[in-house]
């Protein structure tokens, strides 16, 4: 017989589940899974993890929080892909990999073009960035295999309610993450994880007939013909198809311009997010979150937001991370942050952001946002003419003071901070939605506005700032043009991506069956 078994409490100093079940039941043979394993901090006198989990057994099991187990496992068909001709799958981050991931599948046999380098390679490319400054312009943080989530925290957590986002992450398992990605309340992957399971998945595709074009960059489309330039001698390639999935990540700046004036493809202005990157020592949020239990628990984990005439915000938190020179334009500084599977930096980073709204920016074109950004960007860079981040310490960024030097916080961020006034490199209504933030989000998180925590700018690419417009049939005024994923406007993050992506190539393949 199968059981459910909710809201079990254990301990985090003595966190044995199997153990548990095995006491508590006084059964020794048994089978079990895992279903949710969350960590409950709300009283700090009394953290604990709580689990659901699925109880197999031959005994008869008995309780208030015991019912039968009921499968839930998301398993997709996979029907055969009937037009003639082979998609194309423009960029291949969490959008393009799970699109192409699916028309393989069917038989499809998609081209995946990507303007970056492939996974290995462009690693090194990013080291050479981190380490040398030297950036490569189309393989770097943003662009290349995997997208601009391989260089993250790879966090899987998403408002979006689906059933696929199951079989999402059953598939990230599968191609190489660890098996508590399927039930954690705050999965997360880890960019040395990442690394090898978007190999892993390019290796499938090509398995079931894909192929791959790398640091090939999406020139133009017209009358089923898809234009695409070979970076590596400019030469221009030719691919014939109705079916074009545009993956291009929010970064393609250069895709975009030339989608809206060249091809005439409906776009829209959207809001985004301006703001830092935060840094704390990792053991201080810990303690702040678990108290005396944070020895025994996991780097810690928060998620804090509040409003004055904006909404403010952090976002893509990473506990015992890095914060990230993530730009892909020479002369420009765009920050980010990443971690490891294990988390086990010295600091803890997040982005702190402040709403942009459309009449922020917006002139006379859908792309004003595109070019707002770039234009802090660049203000950023001038400060010290170098990838060295602008930058301030919590104590004398709210008394408008410039602090000279770090102290018992040293930042993670790998081409070093030139302090100074915030206010010349972000707009006035971001810096004092910063300074508002800072000190309502200390109310919540002891130790958020910490004297010595380090404000490092800019973050300008939590989101796109356009949205290439789209049908119910999910196709763009482009007839064969299908925008998806975060660059495209219609997702927010690695998972949602994935599923934006999944999405479109189910309507595809469903449509050549009509």
């Amino acid at each position: 017989m199968k059981y459910r078994i909710d809201n079990i409490k254990i301990s985090p100093s003595n966190d044995d589940i199997e153990l548990y079940l095995k006491n508590k039941y006084k059964i020794d043979d048994f089978n079990y899974k895992i279903l949710l394993k969350s960590i409950d901090a709300r009283d700090k006198n009394n953290v604990f993890y709580l689990y659901n989990v699925m109880l197999e057994c031959n005994e008869k099991i008995l309780g208030k929080n015991v019912s039968e187990y009921v499968e839930k496992s998301v398993e997709l068909d996979y029907p055969k892909y009937s037009f003639s001709d082979r998609p194309v799958v423009v960029g291949f981050g969490p959008s393009g990999m799970f699109s192409g991931l699916y028309l393989a599948r069917c038989g499809a046999k998609p081209i995946i073009i990507e303007r970056g380098s492939r996974v290995e390679e462009r690693k090194k490319k990013v080291e050479d960035f981190l380490k040398n400054k030297v950036l490569c312009d189309n393989s770097n943080v943003q662009f290349g295999e995997g997208g601009a989530g391989t260089f993250s925290d790879g966090k899987l957590t998403t408002n979006v309610k689906d059933k696929l986002i199951g079989f999402i992450l059953y598939e990230f398992y599968k191609h190489g993450a660890r098996e508590n990605i399927l039930y954690e309340s705050h999965p997360h992957i880890g960019t040395d994880y990442l690394e090898i399971i978007v190999k892993s998945i390019r290796e499938e595709i090509i398995s079931l007939g894909g192929e791959f074009y790398f640091d090939t960059l999406f020139m133009d489309y017209s009358r089923d013909k898809v234009l695409c330039k070979k970076l590596i001698d400019d030469s221009i390639i030719e691919f014939k198809s109705n079916h074009v999935l545009l993956g291009i990540g929010h970064s393609a700046k250069d895709t975009i311009r030339h989608l809206y004036d060249n091809m005439h493809i409906n776009i829209e202005p959207k809001a985004f997010s301006m703001g830092v990157r935060i840094e704390h020592k990792r053991e201080d949020i810990n303690k702040a979150q678990y108290g005396k239990f944070s020895k025994y628990l996991p780097s810690a984990y928060y998620k804090l937001a509040c409003h004055n005439d904006r909404g403010i915000y952090t976002f893509c938190m990473c506990p015992g991370g890095f914060v990230l020179a993530s730009t892909s334009d020479n002369n420009s500084i765009v920050t980010n942050g990443m971690s490891n599977n294990d988390r086990m930096g010295d600091n803890s980073n997040s982005a702190l952001l402040v709403d942009v709204r459309v009449d922020d920016y917006y002139k006379s074109s859908p792309l004003d946002g595109i070019d707002y950004q770039e234009k802090y960007e660049k203000l950023a860079y001038s400060i010290s003419k170098d990838y060295k981040a602008p930058a301030n310490l919590v104590k004398e960024f709210l008394e408008d003071k410039i602090a000279k030097e770090e102290r018992s916080i040293k930042t993670s961020y790998p081409h070093g901070l030139t302090f100074c006034d915030l206010s010349k490199v972000l707009p006035n209504y971001v810096i004092s939605g910063l300074k508002f933030g800072i000190v309502e989000f200390d109310k919540k998180l002891k130790g958020f506005n910490n004297p010595d925590a380090i404000i490092i700018g800019v973050e300008s690419r939590s989101s796109s700032p356009v949205r290439i417009l789209r049908g119910e049939n999910r196709c763009s005024s482009i007839e064969g043009i299908y925008p998806i994923g975060e660059g495209a406007g219609y997702a927010g993050g690695i998972t949602s991506s994935a599923l934006d992506g999944l999405k479109t190539a189910i309507e595809i393949v469903n449509k050549s069956n009509e």
